[in-house]
Parts: structure tokens; sequence; C-alpha cells
């Protein structure tokens, strides 16, 4: 489905980001992983030898912008395009508002959503150069609900909700589409730590009766960056099971 695409993958070291590297990887794709730290994406190469010549790592700070375009321009110069931006690192918060610090705020703030917007300008600029390419941003279910914890995180998705429904408007006449994914509770490194009494619990509210794999979502932005969704821009795809509903 991606044959010939290059697509770049934030946040792409484990969880649900590697899962949507592997995704890409095995529907013809080469695959830029970007991560925190050049060990933890070097690991995160090690484990997919089969894909070797496809697959490279870059780190730069996401929030910063030349160092983001050098990062993106170097995918573009090794495969020849960039057609595919997967901004999906994140992190999360259970804080409580009376113990939050401005300090927490801030950096929740800078990687969910700064980052989406400096990748997705820095991947833009590339796209229109080479007549298009597909952004796909990493919401949540908790951006249309909230949660009754660490604000932060929902204020941040929502934020992310309002960019991509604003870039797909902006940048169509470009013919890059902009999109994102919303997963509910997924079996991530820390869902799989949970007790599983604890899991049962929350599966039993949800309708399909599980929590989500991480390749439920990969398979998600599979089909956004694939020709299949030639014509859908602007859309946050829920992928939960019907939570909450």
């Amino acid at each position: 489905m991606l044959t010939n695409k290059t697509a770049v993958v934030t946040g792409g070291t484990r969880g649900i980001g590697f899962s949507i590297v592997k995704t890409y990887l095995e529907n013809g794709a080469n695959v830029a992983i970007a991560g925190s730290r050049q060990e933890t994406v070097e690991k995160a190469i090690s484990q997919l030898p089969k894909y070797k010549g496809r697959v490279m790592g870059i780190w730069p700070d996401l929030c910063a912008p030349k160092a983001v375009a050098q990062a993106f321009s170097s995918v573009k110069e090794r495969y020849g395009s960039l057609d595919i931006l997967a901004n999906n690192a994140g992190i999360s918060s259970r804080t409580s508002l009376y113990d939050y610090t401005l300090e927490e705020f801030s950096k929740i703030l800078d990687l969910n959503l700064k980052a989406v917007f400096v990748c997705s300008q820095a991947a833009a600029r590339i796209m229109k150069k080479q007549g298009g390419g597909v952004i796909i941003n990493t919401s949540s279910m908790v951006g249309e609900y909230g949660q009754p914890s660490g604000c932060g995180y929902p204020a941040t998705k929502f934020a992310v909700n309002g960019l991509t429904k604003s870039l797909a408007r902006e940048l169509a006449k470009d013919q890059i589409r902009v999109n994102a994914v919303a997963p509910g509770v997924t079996k991530t490194d820390m869902v799989a730590a949970l007790p599983q009494e604890l899991v049962e619990r929350i599966s039993a509210g949800i309708p399909l009766g599980r929590v989500g794999e991480p390749a439920d979502v990969a398979n998600a932005y599979l089909y956004l960056a694939s020709p299949m969704a030639s014509y859908v821009t602007g859309i946050v795809l829920r992928v939960d099971g019907a939570a909450m509903t």
C-alpha cells in the first residue's frame, strides 16, 4: 500500500509509534524513526534487521525548527522524497490541578503540540515542492472527552484536533492531506504493566470488550497514509472500541 513512499514517524521507538513503523515497512515504505535519543533509535532499528536499507534514524529536538528541517532534509536526500509524516511523539500526565507546576504543563505543551506544529511545518515545506503528501497526528479519546486529572494532556490533544482540521483546510491546495488518529486505551508498556484485574475492569467499559492493540492504531495510520484515503482530510479518526459513547 505504501511502495516507493517515505515516512517519518516521531516517537517511533516503542509502543504505538514502533507499531506504525513496522506496519509502514511491511507495506513497502521507507521509514525514518525519530526518537528523543540516538541510543533508543538505534535499539529500535536493531529490531528490524529484515528492513536494513529501508529504515534510518533521526533524533532532532522536535521543538527546534532548524534541527527538524535538517533532519527531514536528510531523509529526503536519502530516499528521494518525504511523503508521510506521522506526528506520534507525546507524553502524558495524571497530576492534579492543585499540584500541577507550570514547568510540567509547559513540557507537555512542547512535545504534544509545539512539536506537531514544528514537524508539520518542516514536512509541509518539502511536500509542497514535491507535489503533495500526508500528515497524520496522534490525538486521543481524551481530546474529545477530557480526563479527571492531568489536564495538560487532554488540553494538548484538543489543540491537536484543531490544528489538524485547520491545516487540512490550509494545505489542501498543495495536495497535502492532514488527519488525526484518536486512540482509546491501548496496550502499550504502561497498560501492560497494570494488574490484570484492572485491565479487565477497563475492558468491561469498552463496548468491544477489550483494550486496543498497537496494531489497531497502526492500521488506521496505514489507511490514512495510503491511496485508499485519497479523498479523506481533516478528520479525527477514533480507534477506541466505542469507548465513552
